[in-house]
C-alpha cells in the first residue's frame, strides 16, 4: 500500500504533505490542495489555477489569510516562512474591489481600489484618477454613526448620490501625469471654458463615462444643495466630544483596506485630512479647489466648525454667488475664460499662502530693518471674580514682543507690562456691526497659559496687530515676507462681512436663493417663533446684502476666497481627540494642528496649554498602554493616554504634519513614501 495516501493524526500525510483549504471568491468554490511547507506562494497559486481549469485572467488575484488578516504578497516566500499550516483557510480573491467613495462634495462614486495596497498608496491612486494633486493631504474616513438614528434612517442621506462606474475609475491603470500630486514646472494647463478645469487629461481619463456628459470637469463644478431636507438628514456633531468621536474613524495609512475590515462596496469618506494645503494653484487645481471648497462648505453648514452670524452671512453670500456662476451656461464664460484665468492668476498669486505663511513671491523688496508697531491699544488681563475692564496703554510691537507703557512719553523707560508672543494662541473676537475688534492671546508660562485681551479701535489697526500677533506666535517678525499679505487677507476677510451697502445695487429677492440651504440650521432656529415666509425673506435679504461685497468675483476667485475665509476661522485645522493627560484627573481633549499640540478643556474648548512642533525633539508611543509621550527642547515632556481611539491615529497625525512640513516646490518631483511610513507607522 502506498504511504502517500495514509493520513496521520495531525492531519498530515505520510509523505509529508498536508491539505491546504482555500476559497475562490469569484467562483464561490472551496478547493483543497496537497502541499508541503516548502512550496512558495507563487507555486500554490499556480497549482490552484491549474486545478480550477477555468479560462480567466487571474493576474489581479492574490491569497488572503483570514485568521491573521494579512495578504500573502511575497510570492517567493514559502508556506513555512509565513507560518501557514493545515488549520489555515486562505481566500483566493481579486486585489482590486469596488468601494463606494463619498467625495468632499457629499456625492458618491463607485471606484475600483486595490485592497492590498497600503491606504496611503490607494489614496494616491484615487487622487491620480480624479486629477487631485498632493494626495498626501487626503485620506479615508469611516462614516460617522449618528447615535440618535437607526441604520436605515442613516442610509437615507445617501439618496442624493452620484453613482459612476467604468474603467476610468480603476486607479493605477495608467495616468496622464507620472508624478501625481506634485509640483511640476512643465505642466501646461488646458482649460475648460466653463470653470478653468484641465480639459485634455480629464477627457482622456473619463472617456465616454457619465463623467464626460458635455463637461469632463464635473468634479470641478459645484452643485447647489437641492433641498434643506438634506441638511436635516446628515449627522451634525453637537459637541467637541462628538467631533473627537468622528476622528476615531480615520483609517491607518500604513495598512491595507482588507487589514482594517473594509469590505467590498463599503462606504468610505474621501476627505482632506491634513489642513495644510500646499501650492494651491487655480491653474492646475480646479478639481482640488472645488473639492476643498465643498469640504469647507459642508463643515460650516453641518456646524463642524464655529463661526459668527456675520461670518455665516458672508459664507452664505459666497455660496450663493458660486451657485449662480456655476449654473450659468458655458456660453457666458466662453469669451472670458482665458482673461478670467489670467486675472485670477494675478489676483491670487499670493493668496495661496496657507496659515503657516508659506513661501510667496517677495513683495516687500529689500528689508534692512524690522518693522515695528506703536499705537494706543486697550489691554485687559482677566482675573477671577472681576468684570472685564480694558485699560489703555501705549503699546509697541518689536520683534515678537509687545511692551505696554502708561503713556507715549514713558515709552523710553521701563514698560508696565511686557509679553513675548512666541508659541502663544491667537484668537479673533470681532463683530463688524458692533465695531468690536478684539484679539485674545493665550501666552505660555511655566504652569499653563496667561490670558491677555487686546482691543483695537479700527479695522486697519486690528489687521496690522492681528497679523503681527499671528506671525509672532510662530516666532516670525514683521520683516517676514508674508506680513503685508497677512494684513491684506485680514482686511479682505473683514470687508466681505460688511453690511448695508448702497441699497440700489441690492438684487430683488427671488425664489432661487433658497436661504435654508445656505446657512446652518442653528441660525434658522433663532427665528423658530416667526412665520416661515418672514424668516426666509429676512435671511434672503441679509444674504443679498452681503452678496454685494463679492458680486464682482470670478467663480474660481470666489471659491478661493471661501477657502481662505474658512482658514481664518479660530477653530480651523484643529483635529480633536479625547485623552487623559499624565497627572490629570479627568478626560480632556488633545487638539492637533499643522504646527502645534493643544491641551483643551473638553466642554468649553478653551486652550489650557500649547506645544509647538518646532520645539519638539521626539515623540514615542507605548503601544501596550496607548500612551503618547512627546519630548521638547526646553520644557517638560508631555504624556497622554488616548481614550476611545487607537493611539496610532494620533501618532499618524503628528508624524503626518511633520512630513508635510518638509515639502518644497523645488524638491524632486516624487513623494518619499518610505519617509511618510517611518514618521507615521511607528514600527517600520
Amino acid at each position: 500500500m502506498a504511504l502517500d495516501g495514509i493520513r496521520m493524526p495531525d492531519g498530515c500525510y505520510a509523505d509529508g504533505t498536508w491539505e491546504l483549504k482555500m476559497h475562490v471568491t469569484d467562483l464561490h468554490r472551496d478547493v483543497s490542495l496537497r502541499v508541503t511547507g516548502e512550496i512558495h506562494i507563487g507555486g500554490v497559486m499556480l497549482k490552484l489555477v491549474e486545478k480550477l481549469d477555468v479560462k480567466k485572467d487571474w493576474s489581479d488575484h492574490a491569497l488572503w489569510w483570514e485568521k491573521k488578516k494579512t495578504w500573502l504578497l511575497k510570492t517567493h516566500w514559502t508556506l513555512d516562512k509565513y507560518g501557514i499550516q493545515a488549520d489555515a483557510r486562505l481566500l483566493f480573491t481579486p486585489q482590486h474591489k469596488l468601494l463606494r467613495l463619498q467625495l468632499p462634495n457629499m456625492k458618491h462614486m463607485k471606484v475600483k481600489v486595490n485592497f492590498s495596497d497600503r491606504v496611503f498608496k490607494a489614496v494616491s491612486d484615487i487622487c491620480k484618477t480624479f486629477n487631485i494633486r498632493h494626495p498626501e493631504e487626503l485620506s479615508l474616513l469611516r462614516k460617522p454613526r449618528d447615535p440618535k438614528k437607526k441604520k436605515k434612517k442613516l442610509e437615507e442621506a445617501e439618496e442624493d448620490s452620484l453613482e459612476l462606474e467604468g474603467p476610468l475609475l480603476t486607479p493605477g491603470s495608467g495616468s496622464i501625469y507620472s508624478s501625481p500630486g506634485l509640483y511640476s514646472k512643465t505642466m501646461t494647463p488646458t482649460y475648460d471654458s466653463r470653470d478653468g478645469s484641465p480639459l485634455s487629461p480629464t477627457s482622456a481619463w473619463f472617456g465616454d463615462s457619465p463623467l464626460s456628459e458635455g463637461n469632463p470637469g464635473i468634479l470641478a463644478v459645484s452643485q447647489s444643495i437641492a433641498s434643506p431636507d438634506i441638511l436635516v438628514k446628515l449627522y451634525k456633531p453637537q459637541s467637541l466630544l462628538d467631533k473627537a468621536k468622528i476622528n476615531q474613524g480615520w483609517l491607518d495609512s500604513s495598512r491595507s483596506l482588507m487589514e482594517q475590515d473594509v469590505k467590498e462596496n463599503d462606504v468610505l469618506l474621501l476627505r482632506f485630512k491634513y489642513h495644510s494645503f500646499f501650492d494651491l494653484n487655480p491653474k492646475y487645481d480646479a478639481i482640488r479647489v472645488n473639492q476643498l471648497y465643498e469640504q469647507a462648505k459642508w463643515a460650516i453648514l453641518l456646524e463642524e466648525i464655529e463661526c459668527t452670524e456675520e461670518e455665516m452671512m458672508m459664507f452664505a453670500a459666497l455660496q450663493y454667488h458660486i451657485n449662480k456662476l456655476s449654473g450659468m451656461s458655458s456660453d457666458n464664460h466662453m469669451n472670458n475664460s482665458e482673461k478670467e484665468v489670467d486675472e485670477v492668476d494675478a489676483a491670487l498669486s499670493d493668496l495661496e499662502i496657507t496659515l503657516e505663511g508659506g513661501k510667496t513671491s517677495s513683495t516687500l523688496g529689500d528689508i534692512t530693518s524690522i518693522p515695528e508697531l506703536a499705537d494706543y491699544v486697550k489691554v485687559f488681563k482677566p482675573k477671577k471674580l472681576t468684570l472685564k475692564g480694558y485699560k489703555q496703554y501705549w503699546c509697541t510691537f518689536k520683534d515678537i514682543t509687545i511692551s505696554c507703557y502708561k503713556s507715549k512719553e514713558e515709552a523710553l523707560g521701563t514698560p508696565a507690562h511686557q509679553m513675548n508672543l512666541r508659541g502663544c494662541e491667537v484668537t479673533p473676537d470681532v463683530n463688524i456691526s458692533g465695531q468690536k475688534f478684539n484679539i485674545k492671546l493665550l501666552i505660555p508660562v511655566a504652569d499653563g497659559m496667561n490670558e491677555i485681551w487686546l482691543r483695537c479701535d479700527t479695522e486697519k489697526q486690528y489687521a496690522h496687530w492681528m497679523a503681527a500677533c499671528r506671525l509672532a506666535s510662530k516666532g516670525k517678525t514683521m520683516a517676514d515676507s508674508s506680513y503685508n499679505l497677512e494684513v491684506q487677507n485680514i482686511l479682505s476677510f473683514l470687508k466681505m462681512q460688511h453690511m448695508n451697502p448702497d441699497p440700489q445695487f441690492i438684487e430683488p429677492i427671488t425664489t432661487d436663493i433658497n436661504p435654508e440651504c445656505l446657512v446652518s440650521p442653528r441660525y434658522l432656529k433663532k427665528y423658530k417663533n416667526k412665520q416661515p415666509g418672514y424668516v426666509r425673506d429676512l435671511i434672503s435679504a441679509r444674504i443679498l446684502e452681503a452678496h454685494q461685497n463679492v458680486a464682482q468675483m470670478s467663480l474660481i476667485e470666489a471659491k478661493m476666497r471661501f477657502i481662505q475665509a474658512w482658514q481664518s476661522l479660530p477653530e480651523f485645522g484643529i483635529t480633536h481627540f479625547l485623552a487623559k493627560f499624565q497627572g490629570g484627573k479627568k478626560e480632556e481633549l488633545i487638539g492637533i494642528t499643522y504646527n502645534r499640540l493643544i491641551r483643551m478643556d473638553a466642554h468649553t474648548g478653551d486652550a489650557i496649554k500649547t506645544w509647538r512642533f518646532s520645539n519638539m525633539k521626539q515623540w514615542n508611543v507605548n503601544w501596550e498602554i496607548k500612551m503618547v509621550t512627546v519630548e521638547f527642547a526646553d520644557e517638560p515632556s508631555l504624556s497622554f493616554i488616548c481614550a476611545e481611539v487607537d493611539c496610532k491615529v494620533v501618532h499618524e497625525f503628528i508624524g503626518g504634519y511633520i512630513f508635510l512640513s518638509t515639502r518644497a516646490k523645488d524638491q524632486n518631483e516624487s513623494l518619499d513614501e518610505e519617509m511618510f511610513y517611518k514618521l507615521t507607522s511607528g514600527w517600520v
